[in-house]
């Protein structure tokens, strides 16, 4: 008898030099290579998924602060899935078992269904494409309100990226930001939105590319400057020449942006081993909207709506 990696079922897709590979549990991208070349921080298949590696979040990405949260008058408290800060984090999707709907060479579809539970009552479909071509990896999320009530929703994608064989240290960054969200430095609370040019600019400016060096970040941006197509990009360049880019279009109005620092520090395999990149649908703790003084971007799905996002992965 044939067991299921540990990650789930594997999708290969391929097409223009790009090879991708997509586990079904969480809906995560498991590898991603152009010629050869990681574009991600890869897992194994048979591995259960180092945290929330290349998943797909949904209905919520980043934090719930406390997991606590009121919705149409009535309060939840939900899991805390990050014990060490005492938060519901990055959802309810990422270790669902998404199944395929479609699926050809160079693209795969795959669906899973959030169910009504205790501290999230309400029922959504999620479905999600992903597709290869010349350009890059491209995902689409397709968020359906299947219940009777409103939902409260956001999404977005986890990869760490990769711009070659230098340490992340000698990479250069270029995001198109010229907000930042200052948080806690204990718990990542939410606090308020500063200007990336008065605010720890060394730290938090990086609209003209530059190196990295020893910066730690692990913070949400706003305010991103679009081309006339709507779409932001992040691009992060190796000193060979080799990079990534990661583009979204105008459903995402936020971006976290995340250095990989772990608490052991070197001595942890993946410290630091690639640069989180997750554009967002709404803020961190956006199931807290009243609580800020900026717009935190939630979603409030009506039974029967829908809501669409998308990004690509590219070689550069």
């Amino acid at each position: 008898m044939t067991s299921t990696p540990r990650s789930g079922t594997s999708f290969e897709i391929r097409s223009g030099g790009y090879v991708a590979e997509i586990a079904s549990i969480g809906a995560s991208v498991r590898t991603l290579r152009h010629e050869g070349r990681d574009l991600i921080v890869p897992f194994d298949a048979d591995e259960v998924r180092p945290g929330f590696r290349g998943a797909l979040l949904a209905p919520w990405p980043n934090r719930v602060v406390d997991g606590r949260y009121a919705f149409e008058g009535r309060e939840f408290e939900l899991p805390l899935t990050e014990p060490c800060r005492g938060h519901a984090l990055h959802g309810l999707a990422a270790w669902l078992d998404f199944a395929p709907v479609e699926q050809s060479a160079d693209a795969v579809t795959l669906a899973a269904e959030i169910v009504p539970q205790t501290a999230y009552p309400w029922h959504l479909r999620i479905e999600t494409t992903f597709r290869l071509d010349a350009d890059g990896l491209t995902q689409t999320v397709r968020a359906e309100n299947v219940g009777t009530d409103a939902a409260p929703f956001g999404t977005g994608p986890h990869p760490y990226l990769v711009a070659g064989s230098a340490p992340l240290d000698d990479w250069a960054l270029e995001l198109p930001a010229a907000r930042v969200l200052e948080v806690t430095a204990d718990r990542l609370i939410p606090l308020a939105l500063h200007d990336v040019a008065a605010y720890d600019p060394a730290r938090f400016d990086w609209r003209a590319p530059r190196r990295l060096g020893a910066a730690e970040i692990d913070h949400a941006y706003t305010d991103l400057d679009r081309g006339a197509d709507g779409i932001a990009r992040v691009r992060l360049t190796d000193p060979s020449g080799t990079g990534v880019e990661l583009s979204w279009d105008a459903a995402c109005a936020w971006v976290q942006v995340h250095t990989a620092d772990l608490p052991g520090g070197a001595a942890q395999p993946f410290h630091r081993a690639g640069l989180a990149v997750e554009p967002m649908t709404c803020a961190p703790d956006a199931f807290n909207a009243g609580r800020y003084d900026f717009d935190a971007g939630l979603l409030s799905l009506a039974p029967g709506a829908m809501a669409e996002a998308s990004w690509r992965i590219a070689a550069l």
